[in-house]
């Protein structure tokens, strides 16, 4: 039996999740406020900690950060929020959180995450501060977006190399900047280099810098990346295509912490926490020889994937709101453009090869070109380059536009979930996946919509 807090101003689901920890054999104590949680924890000893994201008064993350200062030893704390963001729980995790669930909760998820809980015995400790949030592009309540988010927070609060793997376009250099924002070198220098965009014989003065008379044109002294990110983050991106004898000399630096500029013999210290970025499979290359093993050993301490867009299904349509929005802001005011029916369910349909990349491209061009407050269906087909099709024929019954808005939602809802169980091909852990919701939704909805 654990002996368990819970703190969140939400009386009713507070005595719920009570309830439902007692059920499982557990002790509980309910508070709430953020203040009565942290005064709590500092008289009684808890196995575990479930704090509500947003109270009056003191905060989730608030809170938090209190209980880190005031506790010798922190408990697990599992964050619950019922409005998750890139921004939340990346800081939650960074803070030293166990884990960043959104509500509502069901009780094989709450044992779950308790069950993994009290298996930890010490939780990640914090370390410095975080600026704005800024992680537009990382938004997205899919289960695989919100799985990143928690590894850039736990990444965050140390200095260990990052390896962030995913194809072009999925963002990767949004991760490594979240990665920055987040960590206690927010406050030093961002370097970001393209690997693939410098030719080789470049490169290596780009990153290490050169002396005067190193080569031909080499008329002044460049300190280089390395000394220009120094105290701060390097993003090396697209390193699976950088030549071998650079790689070599970065393995070097990752190891001795100095750098070696071009016709120089004298070595320069530098502290700066690398991340590198690719779209290759870097095993791969080391078996064929063009990437170094010891390199990609030292690299892949702690390893990000970023999922196509193609298996976030559920975050399309915010991502494609967030950019109409972030398009329409330096227009002077004027209100952002939004999606018809029609609009968004080709948006679900189209595969997406360049990721988040291209539906930013496409709302960008959508706002700039479609003169009309809502965008259409035939206006998206045009934006993607395809020849509008028949509306008639191919546009959804008639009916679906009649009626109440839940109506409209609960058949957009079982279009979805049938596609989704047709791509997987009958899989339902599969289709859950592919539409970033847990299986126990998933089995809810079909069974609601006659579809199990």
């Amino acid at each position: 039996m654990a002996h368990l807090l819970i703190v969140d101003d939400d009386h009713a689901f507070r005595d719920t999740l009570a309830e439902t920890l007692q059920g499982l054999g557990h002790e509980t104590v309910a508070v709430a406020s953020g203040a009565e949680g942290v005064e709590t924890a500092s008289r009684e000893r808890f196995d575990a900690v479930f704090l509500d994201h947003r109270m009056p008064g003191m905060d989730g993350l608030q809170t938090l950060a209190a209980l880190q200062a005031r506790l010798a030893r922190l408990p697990p704390v599992i964050v619950l929020t019922a409005f998750s963001s890139a921004g939340n729980t990346i800081e939650a995790m960074r803070l030293g959180a166990f884990d960043h669930l959104a509500k509502p909760i069901s009780r094989d998820a709450v044992r779950e995450v308790l069950e993994r809980a009290l298996q930890q015995s010490t939780a990640v400790s914090p370390s410095g501060a975080a600026d704005g949030d800024d992680d537009g592009d990382l938004i997205g309540p899919s289960h695989a977006m919100r799985e990143v988010h928690k590894r850039i927070g736990l990444a965050a609060a140390n200095s260990m190399p990052v390896l962030v793997l995913g194809e072009t376009g999925t963002g990767k250099e949004m991760v490594a900047r979240a990665l920055h924002r987040h960590s206690a070198r927010a406050d030093r220098p961002f370097v970001a280099v393209n690997c693939s965009a410098i030719p080789k014989e470049l490169l290596e003065s780009e990153l290490f810098g050169h002396v005067r008379g190193a080569f031909t044109g080499a008329t002044g002294e460049r300190p280089g990346c390395f000394r220009a990110a120094d105290g701060g983050v390097l993003l090396l991106d697209e390193i699976g295509d950088m030549a071998l004898d650079v790689q070599a000399k970065i393995l070097r630096t990752l190891q001795e912490g100095e750098v070696t500029p071009l016709g120089s013999h004298r070595t320069v210290k530098v502290d700066v926490r690398v991340i590198a970025a690719t779209h290759r499979d870097l095993s791969a290359a080391v078996r064929e020889g063009h990437f170094r093993e010891d390199l990609l050993y030292r690299l892949d301490v702690l390893s990000i994937r970023m999922p196509p867009l193609r298996e976030r299904l559920a975050d399309i349509i915010p991502l494609a709101e967030h950019f109409l929005r972030r398009a329409a802001a330096p227009d002077g005011g004027e209100p952002p453009k939004a999606l018809s029916a029609d609009a968004a369910q080709r948006l679900l349909s189209h595969a997406w090869p360049g990721n988040v990349r291209e539906l930013r491209n496409v709302m960008e061009r959508c706002h700039a070109l479609v003169r009309h407050r809502v965008i259409g269906g035939a206006d998206l087909a045009i934006a993607l380059g395809a020849a509008p099709r028949d509306e008639a024929a191919d546009a959804p019954p008639a009916d679906w536009l009649d009626g109440e808005l839940p109506a409209a939602v609960e058949k957009l809802e079982r279009l979805m979930l049938a596609r989704a169980l047709a791509q997987a091909q009958g899989n339902r852990a599969e289709a859950a996946r592919r539409l970033g919701i847990h299986r126990q939704l998933l089995y809810r909805k079909l069974t609601q919509y006659g579809l199990d």
